[in-house]
């Protein structure tokens, strides 16, 4: 007796469908859940900032996933050894604080000669960091060359304060965020591609 085709075709799409789910539930299943917010007391000393930032840019931040320090990690994006002392320097009019508050919130409006685009905006989903979380990375971000200057009540264009700068503050909703042509000079010494130095 021969089987009909369109039964033998039923009889193997139930067989799969079947064999698919047993193994789609022998495996155990994670709820992920979104990261928890880091609260950055009003108190807290530069210090401490600091080391809420290190924890931020290791683990929430997921900075590691592409940057390094040092160029022990991942190399897709610049390696952040000495990023402090190019960030005062990066683009002409910008002190290392408005420098670091653009590359993290507006992280293609300045890529580095010689890296392309595609670092997150990391105060917008999937990383999401609050305005404090981004500051106190900034506090840490400070220490890779650096001394750490920035406070709890540090403010910066994103956040209701000015461009350092240039004493104006800029309205970067529309955009008014001045940016500086690149140069050979500023490229970091690599070959990963990436975009801005922070984050």
């Amino acid at each position: 007796m021969k089987i009909p085709v369109p039964l033998q075709l039923a009889v193997l799409a139930v067989g799969m469908t079947g064999f698919y789910t047993l193994v789609g539930q022998a495996v155990p299943q994670k709820e992920v859940q979104p990261p928890e917010v880091i609260e950055v007391s009003d108190t807290v000393s530069t210090a401490e900032l600091v080391e809420i930032g290190k924890s931020i840019f290791e683990g929430k931040g997921l900075c590691t996933n592409c940057h390094t320090i040092g160029k022990s990690g991942a190399l897709r994006f610049p390696d952040l050894a000495g990023v402090a002392e190019r960030a005062a320097k990066r683009i002409p009019g910008y002190s290392q604080l408005d420098y670091f508050a653009e590359t993290l919130y507006e992280p293609d409006q300045y890529v580095v000669d010689g890296f392309n685009p595609g670092m997150p905006v990391i105060n917008k989903p999937p990383v999401g960091l609050t305005d404090s979380e981004i500051l106190a990375v900034i506090a840490f971000l400070q220490t890779l060359g650096g001394k750490a200057t920035v406070t709890v009540d540090t403010k910066f264009v994103y956040t209701g304060g000015s461009l350092e700068g240039s004493g104006a503050t800029a309205d970067v909703s529309a955009g008014d965020v001045p940016v500086a042509e690149t140069t050979a000079a500023d490229a970091p010494q690599t070959t990963a591609a990436s975009a801005g130095d922070a984050g």
